[in-house]
């Protein structure tokens, strides 16, 4: 069974328009900044394994930095190829702490 665990402080979180990576248990997790709200995907880009948590925010989604693959950073879905899907992860602001369910 999965539980929730710490991936940063509330005053770690990234800046609207940005995201950033952050490592939790050895696994890299992309924390997205959308306007204002908070998402969690993978740090894996399922296509080719690129960093997303070092990529962009465009129009809403989360780029990859290698191939440009864009994502929903909330659902993980990418509108261009729907076969190729980043996990979203189940994630929520409690006691200070942004906490995500791994």
């Amino acid at each position: 069974m999965s539980e929730f665990v710490r991936i940063c402080s509330e005053g770690e979180l990234p800046q609207a328009g940005v995201v950033q990576e952050f490592t939790v248990a050895g696994r890299a997790l992309c924390v997205a900044n959308v306007h204002g709200k908070i998402c969690v995907l993978d740090g894996t880009c399922p296509h080719e394994g690129g960093p997303l948590g070092e990529g962009s925010i465009e129009g809403g989604k989360v780029v990859c930095p290698w191939h440009a693959y864009a994502f929903d950073p909330c659902t993980g879905e990418n509108e261009e190829d729907p076969e190729i899907r980043a996990l979203a992860i189940e994630a929520k602001i409690e006691e200070g702490e942004l906490r995500g369910k791994l």
